[in-house]
């Protein structure tokens, strides 16, 4: 047993522990090495495909470059999404063995709708049903806001299998959830399948202390070292007990690492974790062993500090924190949706500068 061990990476230890991962990843070859380590799933984004673009050029640049040759009417917008699509196809081929071999339980790749769709419900469905039929495993992720959530109610209504993104609260997660509750049983009524399409909610819980920091520093604020680094999890924790209580549809899904606590304080089975490329293969070398931790409680001491001093803590952590026309204004999700924004315009740049060299 032993020596089992001592040949087995900490991620295939936290796999036989029951708890999934996946990989954060626009690059099919690391979707494919996170694969042989007992990842099942994989997630992208305009950051991401723009940051895997940067980062891989001799990868991407040579199909992009094709893409251009092969479609000389195209406009920077369309190349940017079939160069998304071939990245997403060879992605989702990589899981394809993980899909087939769960019967479609797992291995699914998550593709996000065009960022500038989020004030439209429609234009979000419609992308949506385009990104699912690249591949029989692609999961679609659109943003938790108040118009996101009614284009996942439609899409779960439709057979699409949905991952909530931009998604930062208790709050969040159980809104989702509901409108899941309601898609599934549309999709029931129409003679689908529902029970295949086991929805994701994710709960971005680096981004929830990233927010946090922001507030403490720009309030000026004294805070305990190490405190604001136990708020995602804290969020993630809360919202895992009440879907555990009430039994609700969909599957949370932890994201956004910071530190090495977002991974070892959150591993335990009936959810997931998706870890960029660049932090699990740190945790997999990681001097600590893998533990069931998920239902071990936050410090009492550390939740009244932020229960005291941050009222976004309060919003994100209470499941009556925010109502559903709040999520847009969120700190966390105005920063996110800028980001995300921001990304996907400079993939454009990217493209373009491909179409027009200077």
């Amino acid at each position: 047993m032993t020596a089992t061990l001592t040949t087995t990476s900490r991620m295939q230890q936290m796999t036989a522990l029951g708890a999934d991962w996946w990989n954060d990843s626009g690059v099919p070859a690391e979707l494919g090495e996170a694969v042989t380590q007992g990842a099942t799933g994989g997630t992208s984004n305009p950051v991401i495909v723009y940051q895997t673009v940067k980062a891989n050029p001799d990868l991407c640049l040579p199909p992009l470059d094709r893409l251009i040759a092969e479609h000389p009417h195209a406009t920077e917008d369309e190349l940017t999404w079939k160069l998304i699509a071939v990245l997403g196809r060879e992605s989702a081929k990589q899981l394809l063995p993980v899909f087939e071999a769960t019967k479609g339980a797992k291995g699914y790749l998550s593709m996000q709708v065009n960022p500038q769709y989020y004030p439209s419900k429609d234009r979000m469905v419609a992308h949506a049903t385009e990104l699912a039929a690249l591949a029989p495993n692609i999961a679609i992720k659109a943003p938790a806001t108040e118009t996101g959530i009614a284009a996942m109610e439609e899409m779960t209504a439709r057979g699409v299998r949905v991952n909530a993104t931009v998604s930062f609260s208790v709050a969040q997660a159980l809104a989702v959830s509901a409108a899941f509750e309601r898609g599934l049983k549309r999709a029931r009524s129409a003679g689908l399948n529902a029970d295949a399409i086991r929805p994701y909610i994710t709960i971005m819980i680096g981004r929830v202390d990233d927010h946090l920091k922001r507030v403490a520093e720009r309030e000026k604020l004294t805070v305990t070292p190490g405190t604001l680094d136990w708020a995602g999890i804290a969020v993630f924790k809360h919202a895992h007990r009440l879907f555990r209580q009430r039994g609700l549809p969909g599957t949370l899904l932890a994201a956004a690492y910071r530190h090495e606590g977002h991974w070892s304080q959150l591993i335990g089975p009936e959810v997931l974790q998706t870890i960029p490329y660049n932090w699990w293969t740190k945790f997999n070398v990681s001097p600590s062993t893998p533990a069931p931790t998920l239902e071990t409680p936050v410090d009492g001491a550390v939740l009244a500090e932020l229960r005291a001093k941050f009222p976004d803590f309060l919003r994100a952590y209470d499941e009556s924190g925010m109502a559903p026309a709040d999520f847009v204004r969120y700190g966390a999700t105005v920063h996110t949706l800028n980001q995300f924004l921001g990304g996907y315009a400079d993939l454009l740049s990217l493209v373009r500068s491909r179409m027009i060299p200077m």
